[in-house]
């Protein structure tokens, strides 16, 4: 049976067996880079996005799979929409990086969601209402003192609906990773309000900023 999660876990799965990430499998088949994007799933009205036929049609003809090997990967165990071997599995354990790891690239799809290789594992309670995607950085340094100490892991959920007054992660374009307040947020513009009082406050174009997740917990 066809299913939302069944059709984005065989894209997923599909760019796995590639050695893509969804944004490059998207590249290959001529597709914009984050028509395969997790933020892409959802609209921001919480319902379901779903592939075109011609984007499924397009990915297949890119990678030579048929048609029955795309149904094969639509497996009930690959319903969670995450590619298998992607990053660690998140039952009981999240993905971890720290913060200058999470600036060297590689790292992300272009929405902000675990990618790539080189991820080490931290515990953290599995519960049913635990988005997917959702992983662990951990600070370095004493930039957001008094907040968030050197050590301190930060849970963040990439693809959420941030508001003002948010603690979010935020990355540059040019790689930057740092944790700030949403002060406020416009089409053009983004203006952040630093944690710690001896940094100063930041404001970007819009057009500068990779991507932006809501910090939903912090282990102090």
């Amino acid at each position: 049976m066809f299913s939302h999660d069944r059709i984005w876990a065989a894209i997923d799965a599909l760019a796995e067996r590639h050695r893509l990430s969804p944004s490059g499998l998207a590249r290959r088949a001529g597709l914009d880079p984050t028509s395969f994007n997790k933020s892409k799933r959802l609209g921001v009205d919480g319902r379901l996005r779903w592939p075109s036929t011609e984007s499924i049609a397009k990915v297949l003809d890119a990678t030579g799979a048929t048609i029955d090997e795309f149904i094969a990967l639509q497996a009930p165990e690959r319903a969670g929409g995450l590619p298998q071997g992607a990053f660690p599995p998140q039952t009981g354990t999240i993905p971890l990086l720290g913060f200058a790891q999470a600036g060297a690239g590689g790292f992300f799809d272009d929405g902000g969601f675990p990618a790539g290789q080189g991820w080490d594992v931290v515990e953290f309670p599995a519960s049913p209402d635990r988005k997917p995607g959702v992983y662990a950085l951990e600070v370095q340094g004493d930039s957001m003192m008094p907040l968030y100490r050197d050590g301190d892991v930060l849970i963040v959920e990439p693809g959420a609906q941030v508001r003002r007054g948010d603690r979010v992660v935020v990355k540059t374009r040019e790689g930057e990773v740092m944790a700030k307040v949403l002060h406020r947020q416009s089409p053009r513009s983004i203006e952040l309000l630093s944690l710690n009082p001896e940094h100063a406050n930041r404001s970007f174009d819009i057009g500068d900023i990779e991507w932006i997740a809501r910090i939903i917990w912090a282990s102090q």
